[in-house]
């Protein structure tokens, strides 16, 4: 009992001589690591006031709209370009395959970036050409850049874009049909574009989600015939689904179909 005591008495000792020492040693650290006189700690500090002159509106107009520009970035992939086709095969492709989150949307989100890269390519290159260099090289004004710009844009767009949907909106816009791919709104191209998309997009989930439905119904029909009508069929069909995928090389063809696609238009 007593080298119980001793003990604890010897542990206490030794906490107190710890709480002694930082004691001593954290005020004078904090007191060292004031700034002095000599060298001051820089601040920041962020004013609103009154511009001197015009040219401070138009700087501050300049950031504010570059800012909107590039918050309105993921809508202008999504709607302007062939994003939107290849996620939505892609997510036709795993759902017919019923493997729930495999493969991930990370890789499904990542493919279908590459994959947009890829086909935007060759416009990308002559709205760079066309555009963007002589702009920065001040052969070109603000608008005059933006117009030659738009022009590659509505080409791949109007290439993809049924002539209905196009209707639809310059219809209800009440303009008049353009004579040709210059004279058509981007106001009306563009949600003319993406409903093309969305609907080319679901007739190539359609044609990929028939053949793995057929399977579905065989398996299900063989259980039934067994008397196995407890056992869930995609349970049993999930691993020949996979084996089928594998064996015709489907990533390869959904891709190679999906390039495909933006070439015939």
């Amino acid at each position: 009992m007593s080298a119980t005591a001793d003990a604890a008495r010897a542990v206490w000792a030794g906490f107190s001589v710890l709480i002694t020492g930082l004691a001593v040693v954290v005020p004078a650290q904090a007191q060292s690591a004031q700034p002095t006189p000599s060298g001051p700690i820089p601040g920041v500090r962020v004013e609103i006031g009154g511009a001197t002159g015009p040219a401070d509106v138009t700087g501050t107009l300049t950031i504010i709209a570059l800012i909107t520009v590039l918050s309105l970035a993921p809508a202008i992939l999504v709607m302007m370009t062939s994003f939107t086709r290849i996620v939505i095969v892609l997510s036709f492709v795993r759902t017919s395959l019923s493997t729930q989150q495999m493969p991930p949307n990370q890789v499904l989100i990542g493919l279908a970036l590459f994959l947009t890269l890829f086909i935007m390519s060759p416009t990308l290159n002559e709205i760079n050409e066309t555009a963007l260099q002589p702009y920065l090289k001040g052969q070109l004004t603000q608008q005059e850049a933006l117009s030659k710009a738009a022009l590659p844009m509505k080409k791949f767009m109007a290439k993809q874009t049924r002539e209905e949907d196009l209707m639809l909106f310059l219809n209800y816009m009440k303009a008049p049909k353009p004579s040709g791919i210059e004279d058509i709104p981007m106001t009306a191209l563009i949600p003319a574009f993406a409903l093309s998309e969305i609907k080319t997009a679901f007739q190539m989930g359609f044609l990929i989600f028939v053949p793995f439905l057929v399977l579905d119904m065989i398996v299900a029909s063989t259980l039934m015939s067994m008397g196995m009508m407890m056992l869930p069929p995609v349970m049993i069909s999930l691993p020949f689904k996979i084996l089928l995928f594998v064996l015709v090389d489907g990533w390869y063809l959904v891709v190679k179909s999906l390039l495909v696609s933006f070439e015939t238009g």
